[in-house]
């Protein structure tokens, strides 16, 4: 609780305590025959803790009449209280506890309005925390500690256990474990070496490292999350825009039916020769316009959003404003890119296929037959050698995992037993290795050395594999698809998405094949930037008015696909500004499992606000017409005002409350 709200409870704890102690006071010494008498003293006395609790709301009102915006919550608060005491006065019965109450219930709901949007903005201020104080700038051997604001790209900076990366860069030296907690919502640190890329905001939490920046404080990553998340409340709505229409309307209309109230019943009566009973319909239309605030409303729908959009950041998701995540709420197809999205993006070992002799040392002989290639395969058997890491399918579940976790011992190449290269343009590689003639490479290859050889069934990149001129094997290389991709595929089905689509510029088998394993209910393959565009253009033409469909793409490429979609979500994106630009809704990693939970997030949050529309509406119009015919008391008034505002609010801030969706 801040110091403000510290102040406000304590006028109420003080107006609250006046008021029982006055009341008692009066209730020995104010009546009797001199009771009119001292009408005046309890008056002033009763008002000793009105003004306490309610000169805040007095001030407000008058200001907002003297720059003619009437119709607020605090014309209708002093409205309200200010006539019910008049009426007391009038009466002379010194009942003034109903303005009071009134009055000190409606600041009760504001306290706890503030303290839940407080709470909100701490959500939000905790993701502010990523922003570095400082950056350790590397100077002739020495470091000193800069604004990293003055840290230019391709400067040395340092970073020590404990301190936050504050500029995006590259590991130059130094091996250590980064918690990105705060930019992924992943609690599992991550390791990184030498030539790992970095991103600013992340923990460092073991070793020192030195980095070298690769982008200005301005353009890193920290800085567009800050800027994402500061930006998306001007973004709103069109629930939001309606309460903003919705109130604008409403009160004034409920301002001039609680005058109504108050004056055409008592004229009717006169004309009818009946008593007037002024007091008792001006008491009705006083109730009327306690119950008519649309204070839940108002703070309820803006504060759901906001909260959601909180606790989406802090899972991992960065919405750009709330009328995106209103769209997200409706997502009914999800198109996706498959490269780099659905699948890791590089190359990998994925099997050893028909080998006579042993696997590891079928790899060992071909990654040092390729050591002096630079090709991206050759660079993946040598990768797949030195780490000992292969990849492969599961059986049981039928997703891609890590078969071989990797060598406790690393391996090295060693360029000394290898010799007499020759590169074989579209063929491959002949070389010897320890004396031994080896070839590795295509069908071709195969084929020009007349060589029989095994063809694979498996989708891929295939490298035969010869030696002194006999058939050992071949090694499969694929784009491996990430561990995670079959779920999310299942997760976007139970979240109630209709249709899943994969988009690629891959060949037929090759897609196809990867579209089998994860489950997806349509693919299209060998798609240009271009057709990718048509292909969502055509989606979009066949889905249903009501329905969005969202195109998920790695935010390099997919640009122009991101933008033409009805939602465009880009993944592990951050250091793309393309991405950053063109993607309404950016995932802060690389699992596709937060597809769904962005979708789920959404759901809630517009669940949520559908609830408060629903409860706080039907509560007050029960009231208002109640309170018309005399039904509801000022009791029932402060609950259809301050009580309902406090639910809804209670309700609103579970859009913070994202783990467990």
């Amino acid at each position: 609780m801040n110091r403000k709200q510290k102040k406000m409870l304590i006028r109420i704890l003080i107006a609250a305590a006046l008021m029982v102690v006055i009341r008692v006071l009066y209730a020995f010494l104010g009546e009797g025959e001199d009771a009119a008498i001292k009408e005046p003293f309890w008056f002033l006395m009763y008002m000793v803790p009105y003004l306490t609790v309610g000169y805040d709301i007095l001030r407000k009102a008058l200001k907002g009449i003297k720059n003619r915006q009437v119709f607020d919550e605090n014309f209708l608060m002093a409205v309200a209280t200010v006539g019910v005491i008049a009426l007391a006065l009038i009466k002379k019965n010194g009942d003034y506890t109903d303005g009071i109450a009134v009055m000190l219930f409606y600041q009760v709901g504001e306290l706890f309005q503030s303290y839940a949007v407080g709470k909100s903005r701490r959500s939000i201020s905790a993701l502010m925390d990523i922003r570095p104080d400082y950056a350790n700038l590397e100077k002739d051997g020495e470091t000193e500690k800069v604004d990293p604001d003055e840290v230019e790209p391709g400067s040395i900076i340092v970073v020590k256990p404990g301190e936050k990366v504050p500029i995006d860069g590259v590991i130059i030296e130094g091996r250590t474990t980064l918690n990105t907690s705060a930019l992924t919502g992943e609690s599992v640190p991550r390791e990184a070496d030498v030539n790992d890329e970095i991103i600013s905001g992340c923990i460092n939490l073991t070793g020192v490292i030195r980095v070298r920046t690769t982008k200005a404080f301005g353009e890193s990553t920290v800085s567009k999350i800050l800027e994402l998340v500061e930006s998306s409340s001007s973004r709103k709505s069109r629930s939001e825009n309606f309460i903003s229409r919705f109130a604008k309307y409403y009160t004034p209309i409920v301002c001039f039916s609680a005058l109504a109230l108050a004056l055409l019943p008592p004229v009717v009566l006169v004309i009818l020769g009946k008593a007037p009973k002024w007091g008792m319909w001006v008491y009705r239309a006083l109730t009327f316009l306690v119950i008519s605030c649309p204070c839940a409303l108002v703070i309820s729908i803006p504060l759901t959003f906001y909260a959601g959009i909180g606790g989406a950041s802090r899972a991992g998701v960065l919405v750009k404003g709330s009328n995106y995540l209103e769209q997200l709420a409706k997502t009914g197809i999800v198109a996706m890119d498959k490269t780099g999205t659905m699948t890791k993006g590089v190359f990998e070992v994925y099997g050893i296929h028909h080998n006579t002799i042993d696997g590891a040392k079928l790899l060992e002989i071909t990654a040092h037959a390729e050591c002096f290639s630079t090709h991206p395969i050759a660079l993946s058997i040598q990768k797949a050698y030195v780490t000992g890491q292969m990849w492969g399918v599961d059986e049981a579940t039928g997703e891609t995992v890590l078969l071989n976790s990797g060598s406790e011992v690393a391996h090295s190449i060693n360029r000394e037993r290898v010799g007499n290269v020759e590169e074989i343009g579209g063929n491959g590689i002949a070389a010897t290795v320890d004396g031994r003639q080896v070839l590795a490479g295509n069908a071709r290859l195969m084929e020009r050395y007349g060589i029989e050889y095994i063809p694979c069934h498996h989708v891929g990149t295939i490298v035969h594999v010869a030696i002194d001129g006999a058939y050992a094997g071949h090694i499969l290389i694929s784009d491996v698809v990430k561990p995670t991709a079959s779920q999310a595929i299942r997760e976007m089905h139970e979240a109630g998405i209709r249709k899943t689509v994969v988009l690629t510029g891959d060949a037929k088998a090759a897609a196809e094949a990867v579209a089998k394993n994860l489950g997806v209910d349509e693919v299209r393959s060998e798609l240009l930037p271009a057709d990718k565009v048509t292909a969502v253009e055509e989606l979009l033409a066949r889905k249903s008015a009501k329905e969005v469909l969202a195109f998920v793409g790695d935010g390099i490429n997919d640009a122009p696909v991101l933008s033409r979609a009805d939602i465009g979500i880009a993944m592990g994106a951050l250091g793309s500004d393309a991405a950053i630009e063109a993607a309404d809704v950016v995932l802060m990693d690389d699992d596709p499992v937060k597809i769904a939970k962005a979708i789920r997030i959404a759901r809630k949050c517009m669940r949520i606000v559908k609830e408060n529309i629903i409860f706080a509406l039907g509560i007050k119009v029960l009231c208002l017409v109640l309170g018309a015919f005399g039904i509801a008391n000022m009791l029932m008034a402060i609950f259809a005002d301050v009580g309902v505002m406090v639910l809804a609010v209670l309700n609103a801030i579970r859009a913070l409350s994202v783990d467990s969706v």
